[in-house]
């Protein structure tokens, strides 16, 4: 996911892409992996792992970035969304500094 009218990434920190690259908080592995990497604060991103709903990305530079499970069931789906909501949220209100 990209946010509209940021053609670079204003905090690396919120991005998975490089600074040089389009805001990308946020992207889905595939229709059956249904992983994904976002971005949220770095004491958010280790609750979120620390409570076992993901874990750090393998390629992590600023402790911000996690991998977040696929959900198996409603209930799941509805936190992981709550997750991607928060992810956006946060790249937004820092983009908009």
């Amino acid at each position: 996911m990209f946010l509209d009218g940021l053609d670079r990434t204003p905090h690396p920190e919120t991005s998975l892409a490089t600074p040089d690259q389009r805001l990308e908080p946020v992207h889905l592995h595939g229709v059956r992996d249904t992983s994904l990497h976002l971005c949220l604060p770095r004491a958010r991103a280790e609750e979120v792992c620390a409570t076992g709903w993901g874990e750090p990305h393998q390629y992590a530079d600023h402790a911000t970035e996690i991998m977040v499970y696929g959900p198996r069931d409603a209930d799941e789906l509805a936190v992981v969304l709550g997750l991607v909501r928060e992810s956006l949220d946060v790249a937004r209100a820092l983009a908009s500094r």
